[in-house]
């Protein structure tokens, strides 16, 4: 067993995208139109085009995932998390592009974790490993 796929709850698929993509550097995978607006959009690391692919979830206006969205970000929980080779350095390259961030880079012992706001009412930590 493998993890192939993950989501990330979205409410807007062009100001998702956009984030996802221009904003963190991920590269669009898939975009394939379902029928009525509804698309199933991928994306994935560029170091990795062939990895896991993070959903596009456009399921923010489901009532269970609003309440649970709004419980997360008010316990300052992040949704999901990324990793990343240096962490103080993603730090200024994203609050560089206006990326809000809820927490700075905090040695937690093995890793050092930073949180911040993806504008689609998730927070994302993103992490960076210290200790083998």
């Amino acid at each position: 067993m493998k993890i192939s796929l993950t989501s990330v709850s979205i409410g807007d698929y062009d100001q998702a995208l956009k984030f996802y993509t221009e904003v963190l550097g991920f590269v669009k995978k898939l975009d394939i139109p379902l029928g009525g607006g509804a698309r199933w959009i991928t994306v994935v690391s560029p170091e990795a085009p062939d990895g896991t692919e993070l959903l596009l979830e456009p399921n923010a206006d489901y009532p269970a995932m609003k309440a649970l969205k709004e419980s997360l970000v008010q316990d300052g929980i992040p949704f999901t998390a990324f990793e990343v080779k240096d962490i103080h350095q993603e730090y200024e390259r994203l609050k560089n592009l206006g990326v809000e961030f809820i927490t700075e880079p905090t040695d937690v012992g093995s890793s050092i974790v930073a949180i911040f706001d993806d504008t689609c009412g998730n927070l994302i930590q993103i992490y960076q490993v210290t200790a083998g």
